[in-house]
């Protein structure tokens, strides 16, 4: 009995060490958007991004919000509920298309990830995303198998839902689309074209509404790049293919070395095809959607709704070695090595992002003793530019959703993102001329070097002493009048 509680309490602790501990950490910055939407609905300052609160992932952080209050970790669990969840439906599949004992295996596999471990405890809507979007893969494949139309509903219901928790999650359905008409067509399920046809018709209709507002947002989806078109290396790196050959070449060398046998159950053909398209489709079609369009959308997080594809690949990558009596003793060796290098284990605490917010405010409201302080507070977001950027933009609002969550104490001047615009060029000369010389210190809170260069080069601020504080990738700038 001991034994075979052996996988569950691994799993247990790599949970605990993975996800747990950095709960309590500071949010990254898209993280307090989560917290904007939520205590700001409908708020006009979207109006620049509208695809910003078009999520129905809302309403899970809001309900954990008035579960378990206003900290970190209260907005945090609707995510590890879902990866946890996510790690379940996982399990089944592996059992469903590798190998019968391959659950545990492709847990662990899961875990090895570390997008899976981020974003299991990340305030955004990729946990639960990966969650629906699995959910809606099992339920198809349930139905093909059973023909049962209380899992057709089920598959209709998340596969409808699932576009409107992330608007750049579309690729999905090509996989959906192309597994069903595999089965229907090598005639592998009682399913017919028809009813195929009608499941797929209804959930498009519920989709309707979330389609309306996708082309709408496409319509100006170069406003909201952040970053470049994606080359091949690109693309090679975030496939995360590192794990399917370490699984599938350890599996090989273990193999080889006690001299296994050729393993009797492998996955079936259809079931590799499944698995390569439930891994691959997401980052390829955004590959060729971002060199054809030029507005690029290649980005990690956006791409991380592939990553249970990616574990039922190693595990399958696994299978062609792995015996089937050492399933269990494999996943376990897998779940060790996983604890031990992905534990961070130079600290008790894992901070869960490089972007330390909390840390930035507090020092802020430490330096500015005097209460109008100037601060300089430069928006992350790339929609901050004129003409939604201007001097008097209204606080609250989204471009500087941050200082909700953690607010600073000194006087704002609210600043662009990145570097000088005309408009804040413009701003930034009024204030070095009619407001900085009159006090003996301000601070420019947030990471640009351009700004923080430019107010010291100007000759109306000689003499005067800088130096940076840096809370991960966010800096806190300190200018000193001289004595």
């Amino acid at each position: 009995m001991a034994l075979r509680q052996l996988p569950f309490i691994l799993l247990a602790v790599c949970i605990g060490r993975l996800w747990l501990v950095q709960l309590p950490s500071s949010f990254w910055v898209d993280e307090t958007v989560t917290a904007f939407v939520v205590t700001h609905p409908g708020d006009a300052s979207f109006a620049v991004a509208p695809q910003v609160p078009a999520s129905t992932y809302y309403w899970l952080p809001e309900a954990g919000r008035h579960l378990f209050g206003n900290s970190e970790v209260a907005w945090r669990i609707p995510s590890i509920l879902s990866m946890a969840l996510t790690l379940f439906f996982v399990g089944r599949m592996a059992t469903r298309l590798i190998h019968p004992r391959s659950a545990w295996f492709a847990v662990f596999a899961c875990l090895g990830l570390r997008g899976i471990n981020y974003h299991a405890a990340d305030a955004r809507p990729y946990a639960f995303g990966m969650c629906v979007a699995l959910a809606a893969l099992y339920f198809l494949i349930r139905w093909l198998d059973s023909n049962r139309p209380v899992d057709a509903l089920l598959f209709v219901l998340l596969g409808g839902l699932l576009w409107s928790i992330q608007l750049i999650y579309w690729p999905v359905y090509l996989t959906y689309v192309f597994y069903a008409a595999v089965r229907i067509w090598n005639r592998q399920t009682a399913v017919t074209w028809g009813r195929a046809a009608l499941v797929f018709v209804l959930m498009a209709l519920i989709m309707t509404p979330t389609a309306v507002t996708a082309i709408s947002v496409l319509r100006d989806a170069r406003a909201h790049v952040i970053t470049k078109v994606p080359g091949l290396r690109q693309f090679q790196h975030a496939i995360r293919w590192s794990l399917v050959v370490i699984c599938g070449g350890g599996a090989m060398i273990l193999a080889g070395f006690y001299g296994w046998t050729r393993p009797e159950t492998r996955p079936a053909p259809g079931s590799l095809g499944l698995i390569l398209t439930c891994w691959l489709t997401q980052p390829v079609a955004l590959y060729i959607f971002s060199n054809l369009t030029g507005n690029s959308v290649f980005i990690d997080r956006y791409l991380s709704i592939m990553l249970p594809g990616a574990a039922l690949a190693a595990t399958a990558a696994a299978g062609f070695s792995l015996p089937d009596r050492y399933w269990r003793e494999a996943s376990m060796l897998l779940g060790v090595g996983v604890l031990l290098v992905m534990g961070n284990w130079r600290g008790a605490n894992s901070r869960h992002d490089n972007s330390d917010w909390r840390a930035a405010a507090a020092e802020e409201r430490r330096l500015a003793i005097i209460p109008d302080t100037p601060v300089i507070v430069l928006s992350p977001f790339v929609e901050a530019r004129t003409p939604a950027w201007q001097p008097n933009y209204p606080l609250p609002g989204f471009l500087y959703a941050h200082l909700e969550y953690y607010p600073v104490k000194g006087r704002i001047y609210v600043f662009p993102f990145g570097a000088a615009a005309p408009d804040g060029e413009q701003y930034a000369y009024t204030l070095v001329r009619n407001v900085l010389p009159r006090k003996k210190r301000f601070l420019i809170y947030g990471t640009n070097k351009f700004w923080r260069n430019w107010f010291a080069s100007r000759p109306e601020l000689k003499g005067w002493q800088s130096y940076v504080d840096r809370f991960g990738d966010i800096d806190l700038a300190v200018f000193n009048a001289p004595h």
